[in-house]
Parts: C-alpha cells; structure tokens; sequence
C-alpha cells in the first residue's frame, strides 16, 4: 500500500511541476547549423520596456544563452531582438446565483431562483518575443515567443520574466529539450 502511494504522488508532484502557467511556443529554420553559432549580440532598438523590466530580460537572456555555450561579442555570428508587448484582459465572471426546493401554497412543490452575480476583473497580460537572427545571411533562424506575464505587479514581473526566458529559450538550440 505505501508503494502504491508514493507512486501516486510521485505522479501527482510530476504533473503539477510540468503545468506552465505560460504560452510558450518556437519555431526555426532547419536548414540553420546551430553547432556553427558561438557568439551574439542584442538589438534592442525599439524594445519598449522600462529599464528595470529591460534589464530584468537581458540579463536573463545573456545568462541563458552563456549557459548554452554562446558569449557576447560586438561581431557576432548571431542578432538577439527582442519585443515586448502587453493587452489588457477583461475577465467577466457571473455567478448563476442558488436555488431551492420548497413547499408552498397553492402550488406545492417548486424550484425558486436566487440572484445570481456578475463582476469583471480587469488586468495586463505580457508576452515576450526572441527573433535570433544568422548576422552573416541576416535571415530569422531561431524564433520564441511566450505569453502570459503579470505585467500590473512588479513582484511578479520579477519572478515572472526569469521563467518565461528560461522556458522561451528552453528549446534553444532546436532539439536540446524533448
């Protein structure tokens, strides 16, 4: 019994870590030899982010990509771009109210219907896009994007963005995560 319990939380604590709250999608050119890439630059020109949640993301990515063999250079074999956009989300939720059973005259047994609720909530949702581009053939070869960054709290925008880059670039270069 206390095998078949550990096994079963073992798979519960497996399905709740693999949950993303994120939207994460990629995609790349096949024909790209990724083992040929060794340095890279940013391009942030019209990256519109605050310093803050700008540096958040750079550095975030720089670390990312070290991990992954690549250093920064001023001649690059890679162009990292970045964009930042946010919509505002208006969530509607309508609580149908209760009913009841109930013995009444003259007509006896009845449903009756309470009042039901409606409320909206209001919020920003983020997303990031990574386009990294081969600097020699100026062609998109690797392309990330995710979406789903709290973007009206600060605490969470600095939890949040450390997670979404590390899952964004997760599948770079393509096949190292399966």
């Amino acid at each position: 019994m206390k095998k078949h319990i550990l096994l079963l939380m073992a798979m519960v604590m497996i399905g709740v870590t693999s949950c993303s709250p994120y939207r994460i999608t990629t995609d790349y050119a096949a024909s790209a030899n990724f083992t040929e890439y060794k340095t890279y630059q940013f391009r942030v020109d019209d990256l519109k982010l605050n310093d803050l949640d700008k540096d958040r993301v750079l550095n975030e990515i720089a670390k990312n990509l070290q991990n992954k063999g690549l250093t920064a250079s001023t001649s690059p074999d890679l162009i990292v771009k970045l964009k930042a956009s946010h919509k505002r989300i208006e969530d509607t939720t309508i609580d149908p109210g209760f009913g009841m059973w109930g013995w009444g005259r003259p007509f006896g047994w009845g449903w009756g219907f309470g009042m039901s609720r409606a409320w909206t909530t209001d919020y920003h949702r983020g997303s990031l896009m990574i386009d990294i581009v081969d600097a020699k053939t100026n062609k998109l070869v690797w392309q990330g994007a995710g979406a789903g960054i709290n973007v009206d709290s600060p605490r969470s925008k600095q939890r949040q963005i450390p997670e979404i880059v590390t899952e964004i670039l997760a599948n770079y270069p393509p096949g190292s995560k399966k």
